[in-house]
């Protein structure tokens, strides 16, 4: 139904193309949404080109499957203070896995919910 981004895993960049070619091998997927990487003063960050790298790479594997960019400002420390409300100890705050985890819900739920 599309109403709540909720967090699959977290996968080492360089699995991150296979995995999502075994998930949607096994998986119905509309599309994938990327976090694009900006400076809070909104010009392109210098992780910018490392992920469009990436994005050449997954629409050449899984061609049918579009792309949507979506600003990702902010996402980790959302994802810290979501981390802070839940009650997360300060050790799984330290997890990188998790707040990536948390920031991709982030980016996804704004995603689906602009498209509203």
């Amino acid at each position: 139904m599309q109403i709540i981004a909720n967090g699959l895993t977290t996968v080492e960049t360089p699995r991150l193309l296979k995995f999502l070619q075994d998930y949607v091998a096994k998986e119905s997927v509309e599309r994938f949404v990327v976090g694009r990487p900006m400076q809070t003063n909104g010009r392109e960050s210098e992780n910018l080109q490392h992920v469009q790298k990436f994005v050449e790479q997954l629409q050449k594997a899984l061609p049918d499957i579009p792309v949507t960019w979506w600003d990702e400002r902010y996402t980790s420390v959302m994802a810290h203070q979501t981390m802070l409300d839940s009650g997360i100890g300060k050790m799984a705050r330290r997890n990188k896995a998790l707040v990536d985890e948390l920031s991709a819900c982030i980016i996804l739920q704004g995603w689906m919910e602009r498209r509203k």
